[in-house]
């Protein structure tokens, strides 16, 4: 067996029989392989390739809808944001009116309920100043005909009807 190893040194060396190394085992085995392998695997890779391919097309395709879609989101967010601030603004101004027409109303009921105050007053002021010069002359016309009697005579008091008629006349 030691005529086999023409080079060996030390644990290493060439095994050159045929044989008992499987050369020829190896060679028909790689032989095999280069012959047949490329069509069988190559087509199996070929396919692989292709279905890649189509899954990278269609990825691609779904990545430029997603993005379109991105953008039509992006422009249809930016519209409601600015409709939204459109109606914001739209009803802080219709409060403001609100406001300052609630505003308008208050102070003309109140300009309304103090003139009405202020007529209900005179009004009332009238009636009682009337009621007094009513009571006074009641008043006054019971006292002079409680002195009346005491103090006129028949010649005066013919004279006094004489007078009143006059002036009744003269009215």
């Amino acid at each position: 067996m030691n005529s086999l190893f023409l080079f060996a040194a030390d644990g290493f060396g060439l095994n050159l029989d045929l044989f008992e190394t499987n050369v020829l085992n190896l060679a028909v085995v790689i032989f095999g392989l280069y012959k047949f392998l490329p069509n069988f695997l190559g087509g199996m890779l070929q396919r692989r390739r292709e279905a890649i391919l189509v899954d990278l097309n269609e990825a691609e395709e779904r990545l430029s809808q997603a993005s379109t879609a991105l953008a039509e989101a992006k422009k249809g967010l930016e519209q409601a944001a600015k409709k939204a601030d459109q109606i914001r603004s739209d009803c802080k101004a219709r409060a403001e009116a609100i406001r300052l027409e609630s505003e308008k109303r208050t102070v003309e009921e109140m300009a309304r309920i103090k003139q009405g105050a202020a007529s209900d007053l005179n009004a009332e002021a009238s009636r009682v100043s009337n009621q007094l010069r009513l009571e006074a002359a009641r008043l006054a016309i019971e006292k002079a005909l409680a002195v009346m009697p005491a103090k006129l005579d028949k010649k005066a008091q013919a004279k006094l009807v004489s007078q009143s008629i006059k002036t009744m006349g003269e009215a």
